[in-house]
């Protein structure tokens, strides 16, 4: 394996003609390995001052492999159905799937310096969103995406004098050049910008996803560097990744904690008053309508989770929710097992592409909370994935907050004697057979493992920006209006 450390700073063009051939049969024997095994991707971060040759790095590792499997991530300021979106929206969008090797400009680092060098952030809110910044990389590394993160080191004098010489006098460039801290000019500004950068590589490095610096002085050495440093990547990539998928570890017995029950705590047998529930469903499906319709709400978002128990409702709910909304501004999700699509991307994937617009509304009949009910329960996730799953939620859910989302969680709750009645009252109907199938009968069978995973996953991720709501769901028409009147008060609040 080449070893770029040992590389001199300064290569002859000889010996990077000579290193340069070594070099590209192996990376594209080891990009060819990524792709044919689809177990992984590579996210190969290119930074650095402007001047130091970004673009000419992008162009060289486009030379260097065989694009049909590589792309091109580039990000400056948002775009206007970017900014109608949370910040970290873009980034999960455009996440690669396995196999493949994704290169970015414009990282999700890039606005945090910004905003430090314009001092729009103080140092603690910097060192929140770096903190912020590891525990996310490290979710994306254990879901199979391999972290390249390059800086570019180039004196500021040496890289501003690079660039006056690509500029007419006009401001034309001479030739293509990635320049991303324009905004950037008084010399406070640039010291400061390079504080931040360094501070950022100090907390950010991290053993699974740890920050290279490469001179970039030479640009011989400079992409020879990088390409060692992705040679080595792709090698990680390919060593670290299963050959294939865990087989499913099932779960035969009730895990030993909590022993506590919330479903059990609630009182089932609540019931609304069926003379009033006409008129007050109207008027609560009023106030959601004006709710979602009021010119506030243009700057915000809703999101609404719907978890439960089989046959508890969860449908009849979503229909009253949604008859209260204008259907131009919402969607609702049905979450069912991954696809092939999903498979080859991190667990979040799916759910951050499918955030709605600012003024819009999301409902996610199942959601992000499978990987601790029933991948937990069923054995389709490893114990390590579904225990870390829980932080790497609250993380999701405070950046939707953060975004001035509004995001409620509903879990709709029967008793099994009432689920019973449900399944064979299915079974009798012709126009609800389609509701019931083998899967909801075995499930039933695992109740006591549900009930022990749900109240796991409403202590650990009921939070204060997003706190759960448990909703007693034996009567129908009781659980309808609660369900409105939460979604309200969370509006509300």
């Amino acid at each position: 394996m080449f070893d770029s450390s040992r590389l001199p700073h300064v290569m002859t063009a000889q010996d990077f003609a000579v290193f340069q051939e070594q070099l590209r049969e192996q990376l594209l024997d080891a990009q060819f390995e990524l792709a044919q095994s689809r177990q992984a991707s590579v996210l190969t971060l290119v930074n650095g001052s402007d001047g130091a040759g970004k673009g000419e790095v992008v162009d060289r590792l486009y030379e260097w492999l065989d694009d049909h499997f590589v792309e091109t991530l580039t990000y400056g300021p948002p775009t206007d159905e970017e900014r109608a979106r949370p910040r970290a929206w873009r980034y999960w969008r455009d996440m690669p799937a396995k196999g493949r090797i994704g290169v970015v400009l414009g990282s999700w680092h890039h606005h945090l310096l910004l905003g430090r060098a314009q001092r729009r952030l103080d140092r603690a809110a910097f060192a929140d969103a770096l903190a912020e910044i590891n525990r996310t990389e490290e979710m994306l590394r254990r879901e199979g995406v391999f972290l390249l993160k390059i800086w570019l080191s180039l004196d500021d004098r040496l890289a501003r004098r690079r660039l006056d010489r690509l500029r007419e006098s006009n401001g034309a460039l001479r030739r293509p050049a990635v320049i991303e801290w324009s905004e950037i000019d008084r010399r406070k500004e640039r010291e400061r910008l390079n504080a931040a950068a360094l501070e950022m590589i100090e907390i950010t490095s991290t053993g699974d996803a740890p920050w290279s610096i490469v001179p970039a002085e030479d640009d011989h050495y400079r992409d020879a560097a990088v390409g060692d440093l992705l040679l080595q990547t792709l090698r990680r990539a390919n060593n670290g990744a299963p050959a294939s998928p865990r087989p499913p570890a099932l779960v035969t017995t009730p895990p030993a904690a909590p022993n506590v029950s919330l479903a059990a705590a609630l009182d089932l047998g609540r019931k609304a008053n069926a003379d009033d529930y006409s008129r007050e469903l109207h008027e609560l499906q009023r106030r959601l309508t004006e709710a979602t319709t009021a010119k506030n709400f243009r700057a915000r978002g809703l999101v609404v989770a719907f978890e439960g128990n089989d046959a508890a409702g969860k449908g009849g709910a979503i229909r009253r929710v949604r008859a209260a909304l204008d259907p131009r501004r919402f969607r609702v999700h049905g979450v069912a097992a991954p696809t092939d699509e999903e498979r080859a991307r991190p667990y979040l994937w799916r759910f951050w592409r499918n955030i709605p617009r600012s003024g819009d509304t999301a409902i996610f009949d199942r959601s992000w909370y499978g990987r601790v009910l029933v991948e937990r329960v069923e054995g389709f996730a490893a114990e390590e994935d579904w225990r870390r799953a829980y932080q790497e939620i609250n993380d999701f859910e405070r950046q939707l907050v953060d975004a001035h989302y509004c995001v409620v969680k509903l879990w709709l709750a029967i008793t099994p004697e009432e689920q019973l009645r449900r399944f064979q009252d299915r079974e009798k109907t012709a126009i609800k057979r389609y509701k019931i199938t083998p899967e909801d009968w075995r499930n039933r069978d695992k109740w006591p493992l549900y009930d022990a995973a749900m109240t796991e996953m409403v202590d650990r991720t009921s939070t204060r920006h997003a706190p759960w709501t448990l909703v007693e769901a034996n009567d129908k028409k009781f659980a309808r209006l609660k369900v409105l009147r939460t979604i309200l008060e969370r509006l509300d609040a």
